[in-house]
């Protein structure tokens, strides 16, 4: 099993789920993260760290979403540092349907919350 970053990420890339993972399995987009499946070892801290209440356990109804998250997991570098939230992400975040919106395929910068 696993966890998946879902839409709610985008537009707000909170990153306070990237420095509690204890293997670090996250990975950076323009505009969002994503986990690798394969990398995940199932411990749950992340979920409860998200702001957004993006992270999800692995389930039946998110397996588009597991898909996702391994295709750019493999497409963008990792990331281990805590960033800056994305300008506005309050403002975005609970907002439905984000991925036709607003989804950057791009991979991210690495600015560092200081």
């Amino acid at each position: 099993m696993t966890y998946v970053v879902t839409d709610n990420c985008i537009k707000c890339k909170y990153t306070d789920c990237v420095i509690v993972c204890p293997v670090d399995c996250f990975y950076e987009g323009a505009n969002m993260l994503v986990i690798n499946p394969n990398e995940c070892i199932d411990c749950g801290v992340c979920e409860a760290e998200c702001p957004a209440q993006a992270i999800k356990p692995e389930s039946e109804d998110l397996l588009e979403w597991i898909e996702f998250n391994k295709k750019y997991s493999q497409q963008w570098p990792v990331l281990t540092v805590l960033l800056k939230p994305m300008m506005d992400a309050d403002k975005y975040n609970g907002e439905k349907d984000k991925l036709d919106k607003y989804f950057d395929f791009n991979s991210g910068s690495k600015k560092v919350l200081r």
